[in-house]
């Protein structure tokens, strides 16, 4: 709080000192608000300490439910995001407070329905996890439904469009890739994982480790 009102004040005289001037108020002001205690400054800093808090034991337990590095960094930044921009405890945090979040992310992101249905599962689920803690006594994600995204059909490759990838392969190596995510179905990211040991030339399979670490069996 009292940051704020330093910036604030010396936004004021930008125009009107110079920059020794700006500095001298600067180391004034700094010296001045030591000597004051601001009415509402602890809690307010202790707010933000519990915030902090509550998601760094919310991480603790997806990471031991077994997400993802990426995913756990992901969910970590959202809500970080999030809750900075809401300014509130946890626990007063209100349905209509997230509601006017995800309409003001999508009008200044201009983000996908789909998009806007991720930051919404996240939020449920950290504030799902909160309620079955007994952290907060209801989560104020429930009122809010799952958002409605347009269903894209991805287009397939034609045979024509796969043998000019495989005309345009230089090494045996790169047409191998070409055959074996055309023929398997497999991610990209599963065949940057894929290990020779995982791998049976005799009855033409593979063993790979797909999304969220489940294990499947590819025959090419």
């Amino acid at each position: 709080m009292k940051n704020n009102i330093i910036i604030k004040i010396e936004e004021s005289m930008a125009y009107t000192l110079s920059n020794i001037q700006m500095e001298k108020l600067h180391n004034i002001l700094l010296s001045e608000f030591e000597k004051i205690k601001i009415v509402g400054e602890e809690k307010e800093e202790q707010s933000v300490t519990n915030n902090y808090r509550y998601i760094d034991i919310f991480i603790s337990a997806k990471q031991v439910e077994g997400c993802s590095i990426r995913t756990l960094k992901y969910y970590k930044s959202s809500i970080i995001k999030i809750l900075g921009i809401i300014n509130k405890n946890i626990k007063d945090i209100t349905t209509e407070d997230l509601r006017d979040y995800l309409c003001n992310y999508e009008k200044e992101s201009n983000c996908s329905k789909a998009t806007l249905d991720n930051i919404r599962r996240i939020l449920s689920s950290f504030f799902s996890w909160l309620e079955d803690e007994d952290y907060i006594l209801k989560s104020p994600v429930r009122r809010i439904h799952k958002v409605r995204a347009p269903k894209k059909i991805k287009p397939v490759y034609s045979d024509e469009s796969l043998e000019i990838m495989r005309d345009g392969c230089k090494e045996i190596r790169d047409l191998a890739i070409i055959d074996l995510l055309a023929s398997t179905g497999m991610r990209v990211g599963e065949l940057v994982n894929l290990n020779i040991r995982d791998i049976n030339f005799n009855e033409r399979s593979c063993v790979v480790l797909g999304k969220g670490k489940q294990t499947k069996r590819s025959v090419f």
